[in-house]
């Protein structure tokens, strides 16, 4: 690798963003590829999916060989409110590969005995989404029913690109909060990102089926990205 590709690739790891190094197997040239630049032909079908799969590889194309070293950040699962679906949502997440915490202010929700072994902030979104912004390798899920709490992580998630955005509530409830976020200055493509209700349909009624619901929405959607067309879901 060449110096001024492995500052490159360093560069974009530091800012969470996903690339791929490309190097020809004959001759040894190689180029720093960022998710969403064009690559033309088979080799941008390859690309694409190398970026959904987080996998290196080394592919053919038109005869000639490429080695794909893919760079992922670690998806992060920000979930705002310290609820059952949230305790049940932890240990799964981090089974999956997702760095998870959780926002809320509640304290009586939010603390250490209830979540163990997750960054838990004990605060307002705005100050905790300020110190630690989100992306779009974030995932984030508003799950407390609270307008007050939810609203703002749900903006501020849309506004950052984030590659999923769910919140809890029922088609009623998502009506009067698509009309906020519209009155926060969300435009329509923003609102049309919005998983609501949240997670796969699956018939979940628990906290923990939800969770399962949820999760499985939040890996469907991030490894789909960039395909388009993928459903939104229908837990309460």
């Amino acid at each position: 690798m060449d110096p001024l590709s492995l500052k490159t690739l360093n560069k974009e790891r530091r800012a969470r963003r996903a690339a791929i190094l490309i190097t020809e197997l004959e001759g040894g040239a190689n180029r720093i590829v960022r998710e969403g630049d064009a690559v033309s032909g088979e080799l941008g079908e390859a690309v694409g999916k190398a970026f959904r799969t987080g996998i290196s590889k080394t592919v053919a194309v038109n005869g000639a060989g490429y080695f794909l070293n893919v760079s992922l950040p670690s998806p992060r699962l920000v979930v705002v409110g310290a609820v059952h679906i949230s305790q049940a949502l932890a240990p799964m997440a981090k089974v999956a590969g997702f760095d998870m915490e959780i926002i809320d202010p509640r304290t009586a929700f939010a603390t250490a005995e209830r979540f163990p072994d997750v960054p838990l902030h004990a605060d307002w979104p705005e100050p905790v989404l300020a110190a630690r912004p989100l992306d779009a390798y974030t995932a984030l899920c508003a799950v407390t029913h609270d307008p007050k709490i939810d609203d703002f992580a749900l903006k501020a998630a849309l506004d950052a690109g984030c590659f999923y955005v769910g919140a809890l509530g029922s088609r009623k409830t998502h009506a009067a909060r698509v009309q906020r976020l519209r009155e926060a200055g969300a435009g329509e493509e923003q609102v049309a990102r919005l998983h609501a209700p949240i997670g796969l349909d699956i018939g979940a009624t628990s906290p923990q089926e939800i969770a399962v619901a949820i999760l499985a929405q939040v890996i469907q959607v991030f490894r789909s990205r960039g395909l388009g067309g993928v459903e939104k879901g229908r837990a309460a």
